[in-house]
């Protein structure tokens, strides 16, 4: 009888500890697949990205070129057309006006712009666009003008390169700094001078400037097919 009753305590006692076993185990392979506590981290601040330069309005286009003009000299561009491409010196003399040409060239600003204006024996004019992507690309830079600098005694010979006044009233003809003309006038075109600002000439391609000039244009110069700028660069 001892015999049987120690039999049966042992085991219970060894049937116990199994489940405890069995209890432990599982325990433990719950803890183990258990996802880790993560601690949020807070948002982080979305800064909204710095300007390279200013928005230019007519007050603070001034100081900007005056400045600018201290750490860049870059007086010779290359204008590459549909018809060809053309050299162009730029004066020192006519800080504002030859910083604002080379700010603008930097910026890729004449890139896909057109002569929008030719007169056969006068002059071609350009750095507009009926495209979108021209008005969107002023709207980026800014909405100025720039005085007139026009008693450095340079005139408008044949090969100079000016800046055209705004469109809006303007009785001190202030200069349209998204554009420019060439003269392509045989003996020059010295109407125009002490009224717009000449600011460099054209050292090469005036040949292409005269095709440029000779051809179909509509009621208001504008050429019956689109002629580009395909790219301005500084060649020095």
């Amino acid at each position: 009888m001892r015999t049987v009753l120690f039999i049966c305590f042992c085991f219970l006692f060894l049937n116990c500890e199994v489940k405890q076993t069995k209890k432990n185990n599982n325990s433990e392979t719950l803890t183990t697949i258990t996802k880790p506590t993560v601690t949020a981290k807070p948002k982080d601040t979305i800064q909204k990205p710095t300007r390279a330069f200013p928005w230019l309005d007519s007050k603070g286009a001034m100081e900007f070129f005056l400045e600018y003009d201290k750490h860049h000299k870059e007086n010779k561009v290359r204008i590459t057309t549909d018809f060809g491409f053309i050299d162009v010196l730029l004066y020192n003399e006519t800080k504002f006006h030859r910083s604002n040409f080379i700010w603008l060239t930097k910026q890729g600003y004449f890139n896909g712009t057109q002569f929008y204006r030719v007169i056969d024996n006068f002059m071609v004019q350009a750095g507009n666009s009926d495209d979108m992507k021209t008005a969107n690309k002023r709207g980026k830079i800014g909405k100025y003008l720039l005085p007139p600098d026009t008693k450095r005694g340079f005139k408008h010979d044949r090969g100079a390169i000016s800046m055209p006044s705004s469109e809006i009233s303007n009785p001190h003809k202030l200069a349209s700094p998204y554009e420019f003309f060439i003269v392509c006038q045989k003996g020059g075109a010295h109407s125009l001078d002490g009224d717009y600002t000449v600011f460099g000439h054209v050292t090469r391609g005036m040949d292409v400037i005269d095709k440029i000039a000779a051809v179909e244009t509509d009621d208001g110069d504008w050429p019956d097919k689109n002629i580009f700028i395909r790219n301005v660069e500084i060649i020095e």
